[in-house]
């Protein structure tokens, strides 16, 4: 049990509130706010965007209470970013690089083929200046006020019908993936396409799809996956990391007061840690569910991971040369992963 379930439990067996959305006071919550997800349940649902909002509650002794709906329910799934921006909700749990239409930095955040793993990138984000780049990108592009809230270490490249070993296994494979590698899987022979999570398990039990990408071994474990496709291909070079957001309507954001303000932020980065260190360790037992499952595991060889990751920087070079923002906050990342290139010589030891 998390601390803060704790404190929680705590509070409401001592006649706090939080459970029924009452201040200390007894009175009703000052501010309330609808949620538009991109996620239908799982642990995007669970451990993130319903997470989030009982945190906030709890920090703001329930002055902020927040309703989370199902992605399709206050607009589309893959636009909780315009359902936001328009207050239809005052706040929204998504992946940034569902934007990348838009503007492909998205994807720069959100994470791609190219990008440093989940350490690298909670580092980058919260003591580099990537956070501060990241709300003024999201607010000068997209009108909306961000933060990073829950990420991902690698996922799993594929669930699918077809055993792929290769990159040129990907060639004629119809895969369900979104942001760059969308993009990159296609100049691979792949027919890539894109669609809500809630979508995803009808499309691969019907054969619309062959394949699919999603989260991390754990998260996958919820949506079924396994049931119904054979092969699990690890690790997720499409997606070495994977940060998301939460969003708020400007309008709202400013109606609440600074020191709310900052317990938001902070409920954000509880979700961010708590998230890592609870995928990470389920993801550790993932493994052998699958293969109890009757799944079989494939292991992309060495060259096949560093070939990836080699075409999603190519990729991202091409992207720069034309997004001022692109090449920003790629850059900063570039520096950032140079900075910590002999990490791994000081930071572990052998044996």
């Amino acid at each position: 049990m998390t601390l803060f379930r704790k404190l929680t439990l705590l509070a409401a067996a001592t006649g706090i509130g939080i459970s029924l959305g009452l201040s200390n006071d007894g009175l009703a919550a000052e501010t309330k706010w609808k949620m538009a997800t991109s996620w239908g349940g799982g642990p995007l649902m669970e451990i993130g965007a319903k997470a989030f909002a009982e945190k906030v509650k709890f920090l703001t002794d329930g002055r902020i209470e927040i309703q989370v709906f199902p992605g399709g329910q206050l607009g589309s799934a893959l636009k909780v970013s315009e359902t936001v921006r328009k207050g239809v909700a005052e706040v929204g749990h998504t992946w940034m690089g569902y934007d990348w239409g838009r503007d492909k930095t998205t994807v720069v955040f959100g994470g791609f083929a190219g990008s440093m793993d989940s350490e690298r990138m909670l580092h980058w984000l919260y003591e580099a200046g990537g956070l501060e780049m990241w709300r003024k990108f999201r607010d000068e592009k997209f009108g909306v006020i961000s933060m990073p809230a829950f990420i991902r270490t690698a996922e799993a490249f594929l669930h699918s019908r077809k055993a792929v070993r290769t990159l040129a296994d990907l060639k004629g494979l119809k895969i369900r993936t979104a942001g760059a590698w969308l993009e990159i899987s296609k100049t691979l022979g792949a027919a890539p396409v894109t669609m809500p999570g809630g979508e995803v398990y009808t499309s691969l039990e019907r054969g619309v799809i062959d394949a699919t990408e999603w989260g991390t071994l754990y998260e996958n474990i919820s949506a079924g996956f396994h049931k119904i496709a054979k092969y699990v291909i690890i690790p997720g070079v499409h997606q070495p990391v994977a940060p998301f957001e939460m969003l708020f309507n400007k309008k709202a954001w400013n109606k609440i007061s600074d020191r709310d303000k900052a317990l938001v932020e902070l409920a954000a980065k509880m979700v961010t840690f708590e998230s890592w260190t609870r995928i990470g360790h389920e993801d550790a037992k993932a493994l052998d569910f699958y293969r109890k499952a009757g799944n079989v595991i494939i292991e992309l060889d060495e060259s096949v991971q560093i070939q990836a990751k080699k075409l999603g920087r190519e990729w991202a070079a091409e992207q720069a040369k034309g997004n001022p923002w692109f090449a920003k906050a790629w850059k900063s990342q570039q520096e950032f992963e140079e900075l910590w290139k002999d990490a791994a010589r000081y930071r572990n030891t052998k044996g």
